[in-house]
């Protein structure tokens, strides 16, 4: 039995479709259900469906073969004890720092700033590389907010469209990575499970 893990919400439209594609559904509707174990129309494989927080870790853990989330859960994550076999190009957008309008462009090099976002682990990487002394504050939503009531100078988060920093007067500022959707697997499964993991690939490699 292969067990994947699927990202809950946004990621989970569009994982569908692609998973059917492949000739893989669901026997009953994730969106609907209360389960969280879900039987496809193949015997030998079924889905979880969790936090997408959590998908690293349950492959990591071995609790399930294959994950599918965003590259921005798996930079937090640190991918340790996991394999990336591919980029399902879906849920594409960037993770970036933003600033309130009558910020954009002033020095941040000569003095400690603050920022606030929920990659944590990212924005500490991004800020340390460009030589920026940076305090981050972890929120876990409602990122705009912050710059707007003082709690923050800058903020780092999701950027797809840009409506929403648009709407709060924040401008996207500088890139600190490409985000898509990512198959991973646990390390042990892909020695143990290979044949049927790669044929899995080789189908999704097709259709993206």
């Amino acid at each position: 039995m292969i067990t994947i893990a699927l990202s809950k919400g946004r990621i989970l439209k569009q994982t569908l479709p692609l998973l059917e594609k492949v000739g893989i559904s669901l026997l009953d509707d994730p969106f609907t259900s209360r389960k969280l174990i879900f039987a496809t129309n193949h015997d030998d494989l079924q889905c979880v469906v969790i936090r997408a927080t959590d998908v690293p870790t349950y492959v990591q853990f071995g609790a399930a073969d294959l994950g599918i989330v965003g590259k921005d859960g798996l930079l937090e994550h640190g991918g340790e004890g996991l394999a990336e076999l591919l980029d399902l190009k879906i849920a594409q957008c960037r993770l970036m720092t933003a600033v309130p309008a009558a910020a954009v462009g002033q020095l941040r090099h000569d003095k400690r700033i603050r920022v606030a976002t929920k990659y944590v682990k990212s924005a500490q990487r991004y800020y340390q590389a460009q030589g920026i002394q940076a305090e981050i504050i972890k929120l876990y939503g409602a990122m705009e907010l912050a710059p707007l009531v003082g709690l923050a100078d800058e903020i780092v988060d999701l950027v797809e469209t840009g409506s929403t920093l648009k709407a709060n007067n924040l401008v996207a500022q500088d890139l600190v990575a490409d985000i898509s959707c990512r198959l991973i697997a646990n390390a042990a499964s892909m020695r143990v499970q290979h044949k049927m993991i790669a044929k899995l690939v080789d189908q999704l490699a097709e259709h993206i």
